[in-house]
C-alpha cells in the first residue's frame, strides 16, 4: 500500500528510457530519469516521495518537499485562482488550498502556516489553514522528557506557543528562549512538564546532559579555531554566550564543567584555555 504525500520505500521493477518503474502494489509508479540516483538497478529498493502529477498519475521523486501529509509547515503562495491558491511544495508540483480552507484570501508571495492532508473526495494532497481542529491536548501522545518536533505557532507575552509533533499545543517560556523565533520555524525540543490540565511546557534542544557531547565538540572546535583561547567564562553574560556559541548560559556552564573535569580546558582570569 503506497502512502501518497509521504516517503515510501519501494522496489524497482522495470527500467525504461525515461526512468524506472517502482512497485506500487496495484500500479507501477514512475521515477523519472532526472531523479534516478547513480547505480540504481532493477530489484533494488529506494526511498522516494510519492505525489500525483497534474494528470493524476503517481510520480516518485527524490526531491524533498517542504512538508509531508499530516505535517504542519510554513509554505509560500506561488499562485492564486478563483478557486483557491497553490503553495510551493519544494518539488515539481504545488499544493492546492481551496478558498474555503483559507483564513483569509491569499496572495502570491504570502507565507502561511498550513497542514497537509488527503482530501478523501478527490484522493489528493490538499492544504488547510484551519489547523485548530487537528490539534488537541485531550489525549496526549507524549510524556515528560520525550523528544519532540516543534513548529513555532505564535509569540505571546510569556513565550512562544508551539505545535508539538503536528498534534498538540505547547508553550516554550520566554526565559528559556535565547534568540528570536520565527512563526512557522521548525525546531527540536523536549517535553519539560505536562500539567494536570494537560497543558504542555516545552524546552528547546535536547534534555539535560544528553546534549553535552555535541556542545563539548562545538566548544573544543571553537577553541582550536581561535588558537586555543576564547574570552568567555561562566561569568560571561547570557547574551554574549548565546551570540557566540548558540547555546544558553546554563548549557554553556554544564559543558565547561564537563570539559574541565576531563582536563581538556582550564580557566584564566579573562577566558577559557584549551589544554594540550
Amino acid at each position: 500500500m503506497v502512502n501518497v504525500g509521504k516517503y515510501n520505500t519501494l522496489k524497482v521493477v522495470k527500467e525504461v528510457d525515461f526512468g524506472f518503474y517502482l512497485d506500487g502494489g496495484d500500479d507501477e509508479i514512475l521515477l523519472p530519469k532526472r531523479f534516478v540516483p547513480a547505480g540504481l538497478k532493477v530489484d533494488d529498493e529506494i526511498t522516494v516521495f510519492i505525489y500525483h502529477d497534474n494528470d493524476g498519475r503517481l510520480i516518485a521523486t527524490n526531491q524533498q518537499p517542504v512538508a509531508v501529509v499530516d505535517e504542519i509547515a510554513m509554505m509560500e503562495v506561488a499562485d492564486v485562482n478563483p478557486s483557491g491558491a497553490f503553495l510551493k511544495w519544494g518539488i515539481m508540483k504545488d499544493v492546492f488550498i481551496p478558498i474555503a480552507l483559507q483564513e483569509k484570501r491569499m496572495k502570491p508571495g504570502d507565507k502561511r502556516l498550513v497542514k497537509l492532508f488527503i482530501d478523501e473526495k478527490i484522493g489528493r494532497v490538499t492544504a488547510t489553514e484551519k489547523i485548530d481542529k487537528y490539534l488537541s491536548n485531550y489525549e496526549l501522545t507524549v510524556k515528560d522528557h520525550d523528544p519532540v518536533d516543534l513548529v513555532v505557532f505564535q509569540k505571546t507575552d510569556i513565550g512562544y506557543k508551539v505545535i508539538i509533533n503536528s498534534s498538540h499545543m505547547g508553550l516554550v517560556h520566554a526565559n528559556e528562549v535565547f534568540r528570536e523565533l520565527s512563526i512557522g520555524e521548525k525546531v527540536k525540543g523536549f517535553v519539560k512538564h505536562i500539567r494536570p490540565d494537560n497543558k504542555i511546557d516545552v524546552a528547546l534542544g535536547s534534555k539535560g546532559y544528553t546534549r553535552i557531547p555535541d556542545e563539548e565538540s562545538r566548544i573544543l572546535s571553537l577553541l582550536k579555531d581561535n588558537n586555543g583561547y576564547l574570552p568567555y567564562t561562566d561569568k560571561s553574560s547570557p547574551d554574549e554566550i548565546y551570540s557566540f556559541f548558540g547555546m544558553s548560559k546554563k548549557t554553556f556552564k554544564m559543558t565547561l564543567g564537563a570539559l574541565y573535569k576531563k582536563r581538556m580546558i582550564s580557566f584564566t582570569q579573562t577566558g577559557t584555555k584549551l589544554e594540550e
